[in-house]
């Protein structure tokens, strides 16, 4: 394949033209995401018509034509979630449908997270060399090694596509891959939930309402604060500091200086803020104040989850699909602290789509309910395995 570099806003137009009559692209993005909110963008590979194209985003700054030109493709990529989450954080954009090898191979049997490497070796028989995994992809100019490896990561998607697709046709999976890709380029999934912002700290679960709803308020300022500014939220309070403030209730700026984690800059920056955010929390009515999340599942509850999670691995090891593509631990949970009273509920405790709820929404309502019992069968043959047993009443 050719290979060309895109590094002028011109080059960048020109291919932008070339993409418009073209249905499919595949694609594949080197980013460095250590000190900034969003992952900043440092290689775009791309295969267009049978050409390789390499933009340089340090020499073109302005790439939101090229991510108006993909919004209306199907993009192919392996682990596409990253770079997705890149394009609608950075332009708000995202493919009108996407094909996710990695997604793929999830549901023919390669478990899942493969990798490229090996993926392609086994469905292409090609072997990728990998040694510029941690690379420095703002040096420039890129290196002849650099260059293999960024051409190497698009090159066999497309064949890949077509094979893949093949397969999943084979087992009468199409549509179970289609609904994971209508999530995959929904931007919702790729949304922060501002209510949310504040379970993520360590802490929360141990604070009464009272201290989450200040907890709630710094936490939406410091996501505010540091998108405002595109750096990591640890750079304008970190974790451990905002447990700090909820505790403190800092009435002044000056109140501030008694937190060794906020240094003299933070504090004249944001002092002011940071203190209005404590009072907002202070001041919420009671029905404003956020639940306290829930706890982890008790004792007897976390037999339930082990036994739910148990059923899940043994329908996932039936169909050659990982269990965590099936239903995750704290859905799990979920349905072990809200003991649904329907094959329906059960769907909804897990937040499941459509073809996940065909295979685990009733097998784990009828084991909730005491219908179905779990055994080990095969033992003795060496071929162990689980199986359901039905309960007689």
């Amino acid at each position: 394949m050719n290979v060309t570099l895109i590094e002028t806003p011109e080059a960048l137009e020109a291919l932008c033209a070339r993409i418009a009559p073209l249905e499919v692209i595949a694609l594949d993005t080197e980013f460095h995401n250590e000190r900034s909110y969003a992952a900043r963008l440092m290689v775009v590979q791309l295969v267009v018509d049978g050409e390789i194209a390499l933009v340089d985003p340090l020499r073109v700054s302005d790439l939101l034509p090229l991510a108006g030109a993909l919004a209306t493709k199907e993009i192919v990529g392996h682990a596409l979630a990253s770079d997705l989450k890149i394009f609608a954080d950075r332009f708000d954009r995202l493919p009108v449908t996407a094909f996710d090898t990695q997604l793929a191979a999830a549901f023919l049997g390669y478990g899942i997270s493969i990798s490229l490497a090996d993926l392609v070796h086994d469905i292409v028989g090609v072997r990728l060399r990998k040694a510029q995994t941690v690379s420095d992809w703002s040096a420039r100019p890129l290196s002849p090694a650099q260059i293999d490896y960024l051409v190497a990561d698009v090159a066999h998607l497309l064949p890949m596509r077509e094979r893949l697709s093949e397969r999943l046709a084979a087992r009468g999976r199409s549509s179970w891959f289609s609904e994971e890709v209508r999530a995959l380029v929904d931007p919702a999934r790729y949304r922060v939930d501002p209510e949310r912002l504040y379970l993520r700290i360590p802490g929360a679960a141990r604070m009464n309402r009272r201290e989450l709803g200040i907890l709630r308020e710094l936490a939406v300022l410091r996501d505010d604060l540091a998108r405002e500014r595109d750096v990591p939220s640890k750079y304008i309070v970190p974790d451990d500091a905002m447990s700090a403030l909820v505790h403190l209730r800092p009435r002044t700026r000056d109140d501030l200086a008694q937190l060794r984690r906020l240094d003299a800059g933070v504090r004249k920056a944001f002092g002011d803020q940071i203190v209005a955010a404590v009072a907002r929390g202070v001041a919420l009515d009671d029905a404003e104040l956020p639940m306290k999340p829930a706890r982890p599942p008790g004792h007897d509850r976390e037999a339930i989850v082990a036994c739910l999670s148990v059923l899940t691995s043994a329908i996932a090891s039936e169909n050659s699909l990982p269990a965590s593509l099936l239903a995750p631990r704290a859905a799990l949970e979920r349905v072990a602290r809200e003991l649904p009273a329907s094959e329906e509920g059960v769907a909804r405790a897990l937040d499941a789509s459509a073809w996940r709820a065909g295979l685990i929404a009733g097998p784990l309502f009828e084991l909730l309910y005491g219908r179905t019992a779990l055994s080990v069968r095969g033992a003795e043959r060496g071929t162990p395995h689980v199986e359901r047993v039905t309960v007689s009443e």
